[in-house]
């Protein structure tokens, strides 16, 4: 891994959450800010609203990867707003440009993200999150953590192992 590389990762969850999801949200994005990583994700409500403002509650640096065309929607915790315009297709564009992910809890969009991340060999940290069986088994491609301390360390030693093979 470059030494000026700072790990970039992404937080996945529904747009829905209910105050007990939300604070899940909220302290992954805030121990991710404590560790120095960016915070990646779709930049509107719910859950990425949640880990944004967990993250900027540590003076973390956020990113939200948008599907519209327009800045202005992003949520308020939101550092660097990008408009893709391309819909529900931008959940590629947000995995792809991650070095890991951490899936919490989260819907069809949520089970996209993490196929796509499988998919593009990004690491995936589920926490209270989708489970994949493929043949019967489960994929050892979703690492399942407990806490969201446990998660982000997941994530970011994921990361790591990562980056330090490209």
């Amino acid at each position: 891994m470059k030494a000026n590389h700072t790990l970039r990762i992404g937080v996945l969850g529904p747009h829905d959450c209910s105050k007990e999801e939300r604070k899940i949200g909220f302290a992954v994005g805030a121990e991710l800010a404590r560790q120095g990583a960016i915070l990646l994700c779709g930049g509107l409500g719910g859950m990425m609203e949640a880990a944004a403002e967990g993250a900027k509650s540590e003076r973390g640096v956020t990113v939200g990867i948008l599907p519209g065309e327009t800045a202005s929607v992003a949520n308020e915790f939101i550092d660097i707003a990008l408009p893709t315009g391309l819909g529900a297709i931008r959940n590629a564009v947000l995995v792809r440009c991650c070095d890991a992910v951490i899936a919490i809890h989260g819907g069809y969009g949520t089970l996209s993200e993490i196929a796509f991340a499988l998919r593009l060999k990004v690491p995936v940290v589920g926490l209270q999150t989708w489970s994949v069986v493929r043949n019967g088994k489960p994929d050892p491609g979703i690492h399942v953590a407990r806490t969201p301390e446990d998660a982000v360390k997941m994530a970011l030693k994921l990361a790591t192992k990562s980056a330090d093979r490209q």
